[in-house]
């Protein structure tokens, strides 16, 4: 599960095994976790997340998106 940023006390990593699902992010913060999709970027999953942290995740990856994609696909071997 490697780790590609950290922001904010947020940790943004992708699993190993999912490869195959449209280019995505995972994000861990202290209350939760959540998945957001990155072209186009929306929210896939949230799990405990406040909406306040949402909106600061989504302008996180909105400024970090073509970084993220293309971690996303260096690791997933796209």
């Amino acid at each position: 599960m490697p780790t590609v940023l950290r922001i904010k006390g947020l940790r943004f990593h992708f699993y190993s095994d999912e490869g195959t699902e449209p280019a995505h992010i995972h994000i861990r913060g202290a209350e939760g976790e959540c998945k957001f999709w990155l072209s186009p970027s929306s929210l896939a999953r949230n799990r405990g997340i406040p909406a306040h942290q949402l909106r600061e995740i989504e302008r996180i990856i909105y400024n970090h998106q073509a970084f993220l994609l293309e971690q996303f696909h260096e690791y997933h071997g796209d």
